[in-house]
């Protein structure tokens, strides 16, 4: 090669790395996670011990009203329109349930851990006695429970029956469950129930996987309500 050669050869190479900067720039980036939203499985700790999980979502207004007096007043103050509220993440056996497991977490859920969780489990009462009952069975620690409890509320979309601008309202359970089943792609009719309490519509429980997949789950979907006509509260 000439030196004339070689001095224009040189010339050209911030010009090409420039382009080839341009063409990383404009490609797409890669995504996080495909995988993992493809089969529905969640990335967050797994727990040991039990088969799988149910994920409880409170009708929150019916809670209220078929508590009374004795409901939570964190949870049912005036001020506070919650529709869905996380009753718990309860680890399931095939039949049947732990609870109150020995654990060397301590009983207490503490303040600066269990605050993060008031915008979906309302008050520090249940938090506390969420974990005491289930999450001491879930073979996780504290902190490990709850960030599973959050990424299980963060898979659901709640259907647009659901929305506080239509209520009061009145839904079938059968409906209930076809909504959600509707809203969130991969959730069957086996894997889904609803609870009702005086012909109000109280919680919708999900079953999942110990990855939050979602997945059937015959002793919670047998004894779930099969009641017309319920009756879905407004808050307040």
């Amino acid at each position: 090669m000439t030196k004339t050669g070689l001095l224009r050869f040189l010339l050209t190479l911030p010009v090409l790395a420039l382009l080839a900067a341009c063409a990383d720039d404009g490609a797409p980036p890669a995504q996080a996670g495909t995988s993992e939203a493809a089969s529905g499985a969640v990335d967050a700790p797994q727990g040991s011990g039990f088969d799988f999980y149910v994920l409880a979502l409170s009708w929150s207004p019916a809670y209220c009203l078929v508590e009374g007096d004795r409901a939570n007043q964190q949870q049912c103050a005036e001020d506070r329109d919650l529709g869905f509220v996380v009753h718990g993440l309860w680890p399931q056996y095939e039949t049947g349930y732990p609870e109150y497991c020995p654990s060397r977490e301590p009983d207490r859920v503490p303040s600066q851990l269990g605050r993060n969780y008031l915008d979906i489990v309302p008050s520090m009462g249940l938090i506390g006695h969420q974990w005491r009952k289930h999450g001491s069975c879930s073979g996780l620690s504290q902190a490990n429970y709850f960030e599973v409890l959050r990424a299980g509320w963060n898979r659901i979309k709640v259907p647009s029956a659901f929305a506080l601008d239509q209520l009061p309202a009145r839904i079938d359970a059968f409906e209930a469950e076809n909504a959600f089943i509707d809203a969130n792609p991969g959730m069957e009719r086996d894997g889904i129930a609803v609870s009702c309490e005086r012909g109000l519509l109280r919680e919708v429980r999900i079953c999942m996987t110990p990855s939050l997949e979602y997945r059937s789950c015959g002793e919670i979907d047998r004894n779930g309500c099969k009641i017309r006509n319920l009756n879905l509260p407004e808050p307040g």
